[in-house]
């Protein structure tokens, strides 16, 4: 039975930090990129960043330079930190992981960024 589950999230002021963590179980980690992806109330799930296999990172251009992503594969996990946080971060992240070759892909349950004074 595969599981990504999230940790981390919850509620910071603005020009905060945070940082998400989400653990995999029942896949080979290593093969599978993983990222996390965010949707905000009335508004479509989109990509935060990724991070492949072998290491490569992608992040949409809102977060370049404030979030980080990164992997650990002796231990299953991707982590997401999050610095200078800006109240339109606010959103539900989702941690996700798809195989480099044959796509299968898996979702965790998302966990709550609020972003507020």
């Amino acid at each position: 039975q595969v599981q990504l589950v999230e940790s981390g999230g919850g509620l910071v002021q603005p020009g905060g930090s945070l940082r998400l963590s989400c653990a995999a179980s029942g896949i080979i980690f290593n093969v599978y990129a993983v990222g996390w992806y965010r949707q905000a109330p009335g508004k479509e799930r989109e990509l935060v960043a990724t991070i492949s296999s072998g290491g490569s990172t992608n992040y949409r251009a809102s977060v370049k330079g404030r979030f980080t992503i990164s992997r650990d594969n002796a231990k299953n996990t991707v982590s997401l930190q999050m610095n200078s946080l800006k109240t339109e971060d606010t959103a539900v992240y989702y941690c996700n992981a798809q195989h480099q070759r044959y796509k299968t892909v898996y979702w965790g349950q998302g966990t709550q960024v609020t972003v507020s004074s």
